[in-house]
């Protein structure tokens, strides 16, 4: 499996099968999915995609990982909430600077949850936390929240 962020648009998952087969996910920032098939005799060319609506998504995975039902699991979509992972960029605004200075909750509605660095994840960081470029923080909110924590995040 190899990630690709896509800025703007969410994160593309490109996995080749066993059989040599190329498929790819693209994540889209609005919680919709596209599905992509590549032709075995030329696995640059798309032999079919399917954009699923999030419902759809969430339908997929059930059929896919019908074990992932536990009564512990939180599932957030069902709540109106979405995770999402926002990395930041080496030449961030935000490079340096503290959790407290994005006013993330006050002034997006959304939390970043946890830090994944380098060295390892960091969950409930505090607001003393302070930002490396690089860092993937997995901020949960409304998606209006989210996606304003994404503008925030993205500054440079």
């Amino acid at each position: 499996m190899r990630t690709t962020p896509l800025p703007g648009i969410g994160v593309q998952y490109d996995l080749t099968t066993r059989e040599h087969r190329q498929l790819s996910v693209i994540a889209h920032r609005d919680g919709t999915r596209t599905v992509n098939v590549y032709r075995g005799d030329d696995p640059d060319a798309c032999a079919q995609s399917v954009h699923l609506t999030e419902a759809e998504t969430a339908s997929l995975i059930d059929a896919l990982l019908p074990a992932h039902h536990s009564p512990n699991v939180l599932h957030t979509t069902d709540l109106g909430l979405v995770a999402e992972r926002i990395e930041l960029s080496a030449h961030s605004y935000w490079n340096g600077r503290l959790l407290g200075e994005t006013r993330m909750r006050t002034d997006a509605g959304a939390s970043i949850v946890a830090v994944l660095r380098r060295s390892g994840a960091v969950p409930s960081p505090t607001p003393a936390f302070r930002f490396a470029g690089g860092d993937t923080l997995i901020v949960i909110g409304t998606r209006e929240g989210v996606d304003a924590a994404a503008a925030i995040l993205g500054r440079e």
